[in-house]
């Protein structure tokens, strides 16, 4: 159930509260579970026409980008005017186009993932004291905020047979979603808050909440042993895999997630899901069955306090896994970023 809130020029909507249990799936996914990504996938492409459908052809071309080419990998959590973005800017569009716009990425993402995406587009509107159009203009000599400076790129063409990528990102935020026929990959995709927590009449928003909630409750239901293995000999206060840093490895550090009990587990895959289950459950599903599959070389490494609301970086990292959660000197500023070593721009996808 959804209930209609609208702020700038499209209706971005606050959704009730959805369970955030641990996939069942381990493994290969089942024929329901592909079938279901089928049926999504063919959903989103034909949004995605729709969409196009809308635009003129200057709009087109704003949007449509060549797959092997330099935008895949242009990416920041800058804001607009000090990093130049590409493809149809929000505050550009009519209100169908807009809408439209919206729609794909409600087709694209989970109920979660679409709230947590606008939760964090919302908090930019409130670096301008909330009103979502004013600041200079994307490109102009400062740096931009608020919903109107956020862009949709289209990396190949939209194809429910060949891989494409649907690229949408602003200030603190750089989906990447690749998809390669049924399947589909966030990896990289980064996600920040600024501010942390505001409020909206009357409701207290934390786009970024539930990870920092649940990171605190892992490191605090650790033994003075498993806490020595976690945290880090050493201090990180940023991202060591964010923008820019393609192709770059770190090694595992940390407890080994597999000599946690069941239920610290099960907390592990709800922090890894705020991520993963950004995109529509048919691909988030297996995903995190492939994740699970792999907690026997998976870590958890932690650096700073360990009282809920300090400062505090940790990181999780598997074999086909990175993320890392770094709040800027401040709990109200928060930089994340999640990768897929062996797929991020679904470069899997290339290989079959």
């Amino acid at each position: 159930m959804r209930v209609a809130a609208g702020f700038g020029a499209v209706v971005f909507g606050v959704f009730v509260a959805v369970a955030v249990g641990v996939p069942a799936q381990r493994g290969a996914s089942s024929p329901s579970t592909s079938a279901a990504a089928t049926d999504v996938s063919s959903r989103i492409v034909a949004s995605a026409q729709k969409l196009l459908a809308a635009l003129d052809d200057a709009g087109r071309a704003k949007l449509q980008f060549p797959l092997n080419g330099e935008q895949k990998a242009r990416w920041s959590n800058l804001p607009s005017g000090v990093f130049k973005r590409e493809g149809v800017r929000l505050g550009d569009l009519t209100t169908a186009q807009r809408t439209a716009l919206m729609t794909l990425l409600e087709t694209a993402f989970s109920a979660s993932g679409y709230r947590k995406v606008t939760e964090i587009m919302r908090g930019d509107d409130m670096l301008l004291g909330g009103g979502g159009r004013g600041g200079p203009r994307g490109g102009g000599r400062g740096p931009a905020f608020g919903s109107d400076e956020y862009y949709l790129a289209f990396v190949g063409a939209p194809s429910t047979t060949e891989r494409w990528m649907l690229q949408f990102g602003g200030h603190h935020l750089a989906i990447n979603m690749t998809f390669g026929g049924s399947r589909a990959t966030l990896a990289p995709t980064l996600t920040g808050a600024q501010p942390a927590t505001y409020t909206v009449e009357g409701r207290t928003i934390r786009p970024l909440g539930q990870e920092n909630d649940r990171a605190f409750a892992l490191i605090a239901s650790l033994s003075p042993e498993q806490r020595k293995q976690a945290i880090l000999p050493y201090a990180v206060s940023d991202l060591v895999l964010g923008p820019g840093q393609d192709g770059r490895t770190i090694q595992p550090e940390g407890l080994r997630v597999s000599t946690l009990s069941s239920s610290q587990q099960a907390t592990v895959m709800e922090i890894v899901r705020e991520w993963a289950g950004i995109a529509n459950e048919a691909f988030a599903a297996p995903r995190l069955a492939d994740i699970r599959a792999n907690l026997r070389e998976t870590y958890f490494a932690w650096s700073g306090p360990t009282t809920p609301g300090s400062v505090a970086y940790f990181r999780i990292q598997g074999p086909a896994l990175v993320i890392e959660y770094a709040p800027q000197r401040d709990v109200d500023h928060i930089h994340t970023i999640y990768r897929d070593p062996t797929n991020d721009y679904g470069a899997a996808f290339a290989r079959k």
